[in-house]
């Protein structure tokens, strides 16, 4: 396979995961998916930021979260965000520490 047809499968692959996590499983919490996998909506609006100031384009945090949510977070917050159990911000803590804040 040629490099550019691999970067168009994978192109594609994230538009589709993108838009499971934004239209057909919008009550799949962040929480949820950090403290399970490691990651949620906000590490792919990141590592979409990331990439974009890599290639020398600015992209704030926030501008990069509206394009990957389609709304600003706020509006995501209000619309499809649950309040978070005590055992789920304690776990949380534990998953943003090994897969944020010790990423490398």
């Amino acid at each position: 396979m040629d490099d550019q047809t691999r970067t168009e499968l994978e192109a594609a692959a994230f538009r589709t995961l993108r838009a499971h996590l934004m239209e057909k499983r919008t009550d799949v919490q962040n929480i949820d998916m950090m403290n399970l996998t490691g990651f949620c909506r906000n590490c792919l609006s990141r590592w979409y930021q990331e990439a974009a100031n890599e290639r020398g384009i600015e992209m704030s945090k926030d501008e990069a979260r509206e394009i990957f949510y389609g709304m600003t977070m706020d509006e995501w917050k209000a619309q499809h965000q649950t309040d978070a159990s005590p055992d789920q911000q304690d776990a949380f803590k534990t998953s943003f520490a090994e897969n944020v804040e010790n990423k490398g």
